[in-house]
């Protein structure tokens, strides 16, 4: 089980900033000047909810990893966000307000306004509110580049941990484009060490030219505290994202329809399996064809691929550069609205979607292929299973220590060969289910209750 705790975030970037490094060591202004241009901006966000009585009330990162699921009451959760228009909206996590009830917004001046969810899009964990009443004058934050970034870039996190009140710390940019922690479906994630803590949630990243770079969402921590690992939404993902929930209240996501695998030297992605006419199949895309740019961004895993596809507007044309044969080629794609059965879709063309198909055990399972088995080292005598590619936050499978790489060989003794056997196996199954993995070299068994 990733030893993981993902609590509020507090740390921002830009490419700018790293260059204006110099000046912050010899002007002690500089911080101080950008703290004063931005915190305004940023906003404390609480909602009543129904949680579980815990020392670490109104976190669910806590909640969810700790399991603290006792008697139920009524309390508050709290978290952070960012004024984006001065119409009164507001930026923050989807988790800050998912199953909350009556959101206030305290905001820099002492005033608390009640607010409305607009949108939320649960698989970035982005949510959009909307201040009610008379809002007065509110000052928007200035939306900066992420894809400017650099790493060692000098930031500050603005929020409100711990519900102590506004709070600026400093750090740098760690890296960029983390995916794959299990946290939400779709994640480019920027890494920052600046010192973030639970409440930080929805808060403001910020170059040293006071533009927001970043929507802090999580930590990951052994402790619960800081540690030096925090994560946030780049805003060239958070806002497009934004501006969806705001004019159509859904998030429109682009879709390839195909299925992929990826390669050893990990310099693209091959297509296994093409969804009858998809966007995919009428631009020409075959099956063993690989991968390598989907417009301006590289694919050379499964997350950048799903992350590049549905960052593109729906109905436009996009240029997919691919290998064919040993040839390079680009073609033209028209990338259609994912359908909401886009995952039984490409299972029914002999395939599985990018990142495998969601079982019940909130995880994404891929077929035990052969690239699968060197790259794991699968011995001959596992004569089948399906291998994990993700674990969901809070599900089940997170619950019993599933991780990435996990091949499930067995439920309940039944040898499982496919996606679809392994959801008939839980459906089957009365009371606890017995799972056979196959895990760093040796077999071992877990239980799980349904």
């Amino acid at each position: 089980m990733r030893a993981a705790v993902l609590a509020a975030l507090l740390v921002g970037l830009s490419s700018q900033s790293a260059q204006a490094a110099p000046a912050v060591l010899s002007d002690p202004n500089v911080i101080a000047d950008v703290a004063e241009k931005v915190t305004p901006s940023v906003v404390s966000v609480y909602t009543t909810t129904k949680v579980a009585e815990s020392p670490f009330d109104g976190d669910p990162f806590f909640e969810d990893f700790f399991g603290r699921r006792g008697r139920e009451r009524s309390g508050q959760s709290l978290g952070s966000g960012v004024v984006v228009s001065a119409r009164g909206y507001v930026l923050t996590n989807n988790h800050v307000v998912a199953n909350g009830t009556d959101i206030k917004v305290a905001l820099n001046d002492g005033r608390e306004l009640p607010a409305t969810v607009v949108g939320t899009d649960p698989k970035a964990d982005v949510a959009v509110l909307k201040l009610k009443g008379n809002v007065g004058k509110l000052k928007a934050i200035e939306f900066g580049d992420s894809g400017k970034l650099r790493l060692g870039e000098i930031v500050l996190a603005i929020g409100n941990p711990f519900g102590v009140g506004q709070t600026v710390t400093m750090g740098i940019i760690s890296a960029k484009g983390r995916q794959n922690l299990g946290i939400v479906d779709i994640e480019d994630f920027i890494q920052t060490d600046a010192a973030i803590n639970p409440g930080n949630s929805g808060g403001a990243l910020v170059n040293l030219k006071g533009q927001l770079v970043g929507i802090n969402t999580a930590i990951l921590s052994r402790t619960g505290g800081y540690q030096g690992i925090g994560l946030a939404i780049p805003t060239n993902m958070a806002r497009p994202i934004m501006d969806s929930l705001i004019s159509k209240g859904k998030v429109v996501r682009g879709w390839l329809g195909v299925s992929i695998a990826e390669l050893e030297d990990k310099h693209g992605v091959k297509v296994q399996t093409v969804v009858n006419g998809s966007p995919a199949a009428r631009a020409g895309i075959k099956p063993g064809d690989v991968l390598l740019r989907v417009g301006d961004r590289a694919t050379d895993n499964i997350g950048h691929l799903r992350n590049a596809v549905a960052a593109y507007e729906v109905g436009k044309s996009v240029k997919v550069e691919l290998v064919r044969g040993g040839k390079h080629q680009t073609l033209d794609v028209v990338l259609s609205e994912q359908p909401e059965n886009a995952e039984r879709l490409a299972e029914s063309s002999g395939g599985l979607n990018p990142g495998g198909s969601q079982v019940k055990l909130g995880i994404r399972v891929a077929p035990l292929d052969k690239a699968v088995r060197q790259k794991l080292q699968v011995p001959r005598d596992i004569a089948s299973g399906v291998v994990v590619t993700e674990v969901s936050r809070g599900g089940a499978g997170e619950q019993i220590g599933l991780q990435p790489g996990d091949i499930i060989v067995q439920v309940n003794r039944t040898a499982i060969k496919s996606a679809r056997q392994l959801d008939e196996e839980y459906k089957k199954a009365r009371g606890k289910l017995a799972l056979l993995l196959f895990r760093d070299g040796a077999t071992v068994y877990v239980v799980v209750s349904k």
